[in-house]
């Protein structure tokens, strides 16, 4: 049986990635946790000092032994022997004295076996999680592939399947971290971005989102070359998720356009992220150090007659012709709402008739 439980051991590091040497750990607990329901009228505490176990990880062998102190009415079989039994264990025993007993591990009743089989259980539980967990948080802020497994009819979540180095785990988008206006489908793929890992009481909860603005981010580093190995910069990112997107984008190679490079050729670049996104509008914005002319170029496609920064260095007042306030503050604020979010400041805009 001991070189047994080593192979199915070695078998389960092979196929789950659980350490042999965690689960020997774990069973040495196991063995621990049912020698005291074998006692568990006595024993109060939830682990004994004075039990070892030791386990040979190449055979299997399986060697325990308790210290017991010899007392005179013996209250706690677990930790406590008399004085007449101590005499077969140790030559000439006195009061207080600490004498060895070997456990025999047969000697287990049923329920101190289910104990043991509870703990062994639960341990490849929390080695499986704690995996899951391990794997994942270095995958924060990146986008992973996911397919819709499940909609959940009655609050709208999707329930997703992500691939794991070993197995798939699912996690849960939620209706809010859905593309508004968008309709998942059983089977679809989808691009999720990890907003953050947690080793939840339940197990391991991947928050993942469509909405996040990190999303956009993450898209343009996958579709433009420029963006991934750093020659092209983004700045900032805007985002009202479903509807319009602005990015703010700067060139580290004077002969790069950032802007062009992220449309890409015939707008095959943008294009691609705009579908990925289901139609969402994206504005790309050449980023300046100057505030000025940043705040200037974040509220196209509308003109700016002039920028003028206010002395909380919060906020500005932006003139712009009388033909284009409407274009300015867009459809409900949103083009002003977007150029405050990727600047920093917040715009009141006001048409030159007014100045």
């Amino acid at each position: 049986m001991n070189s047994e439980m080593i192979k199915a051991l070695e078998d389960l590091e092979k196929e789950k990635g659980i350490k042999k040497d965690y689960m020997l750990d774990r069973i040495a607990q196991a063995l621990a946790a049912a020698y005291k329901a074998r006692y568990k009228a006595n024993v109060q505490s939830t682990a004994l000092d004075n039990l070892f176990v030791d386990i040979n990880g190449e055979t299997g062998e399986i060697k325990m032994h308790a210290v017991k102190t010899v007392v005179e009415d013996v209250e706690s079989p677990a930790t406590e022997i008399s004085l007449a039994d101590a005499a077969a264990y140790a030559p000439d025993p006195q009061l207080g004295d600490q004498v060895r007993l070997e456990v025999e591990v047969n000697d287990f009743g049923r329920i101190a076996t289910q104990t043991a089989k509870q703990v062994i259980i639960q341990g490849i539980r929390e080695a499986e999680r704690g995996m899951i967990v391990e794997e994942f948080a270095s995958k924060e802020h990146e986008i992973l592939n996911a397919t819709v497994n499940k909609i959940e009819p009655r609050y709208g979540n999707a329930i997703l399947e992500i691939a794991g180095k070993r197995e798939k785990t699912e996690t849960i988008l939620s209706a809010q971290e859905q593309i508004k206006g968008e309709v998942l489908r059983e089977g679809e793929r989808v691009k999720v971005y990890v907003v953050e890992v947690r080793n939840a009481g339940k197990g391991p909860q991947i928050v993942v989102s469509r909405t996040h603005p990190g999303l956009v981010k993450r898209l343009f580093e996958l579709e433009v070359p420029e963006i991934y190995d750093g020659t092209v910069v983004i700045n900032s990112v805007a985002r009202e998720a479903g509807s319009r997107t602005k990015i703010a984008v700067s060139s580290n190679d004077a002969n790069v356009d950032p802007i062009g490079a992220c449309v890409g050729p015939k707008g095959g670049r943008v294009s691609a992220i705009v579908s990925e996104l289901k139609g969402e509008k994206i504005d790309i914005i050449k980023y300046s150090e100057d505030p000025v002319q940043f705040i200037a170029e974040a509220l196209s496609p509308s003109d700016v007659i002039s920028v003028q920064l206010l002395e909380d260095g919060k906020s500005c007042v932006v003139i712009v012709p009388d033909d284009q306030l409407s274009l300015a503050i867009g459809k409900e604020g949103q083009n002003a709402r977007l150029a405050a979010k990727l600047t920093g400041y917040k715009i009141d805009i006001k048409p030159q008739s007014q100045a």
